[in-house]
């Protein structure tokens, strides 16, 4: 079953992907020399994005839930990612680079157009909220 789970090029990131590219911004992807190994690098604005899965990064919403097999197995292993993503998001703003975490729950068809909005805004700077 875990063999099927992918890292990479997952569902909501290339949502997030296609509709930065419809917009018109260019960006690299999984940069092996950035804490974190960001999903999504805008390099021209020093903006990083991760596409985070709600169960897998310990989302507070109703996509997670704690497994019932293997309790002590699953809170060390998502807790080790949580403890990961805190630890690359502060090294990320040591280096200068503004970090923008999506979660998997706000991608929907539905959502993603303002996702974007909201992530292009973030990214140039154009309202930092």
């Amino acid at each position: 079953m875990m063999s099927g789970i992918r890292g990479k090029d997952t569902k909501p990131e290339m949502m997030v992907r296609k509709a930065l590219h419809r917009a018109g911004y260019r960006y690299r992807l999984h940069v092996r020399n950035l804490p974190g190994k960001p999903d999504i690098v805008l390099p021209k604005y020093k903006t990083v994005i991760f596409v985070h899965g709600c169960f897998w990064h310990h989302h507070d919403c109703k996509k997670f839930k704690w497994p019932k097999t293997r309790p002590e197995f699953w809170r060390e292993k998502i807790q080790g990612n949580v403890k990961r993503d805190r630890t690359a998001v502060l090294d990320l703003n040591k280096l200068g680079w503004r970090v923008f975490v999506v979660w998997e729950c706000e991608i929907t068809s539905s959502k993603a157009d303002f996702d974007v909005a909201k992530i292009i805004r973030f990214a140039t700077c154009l309202d930092a909220t």
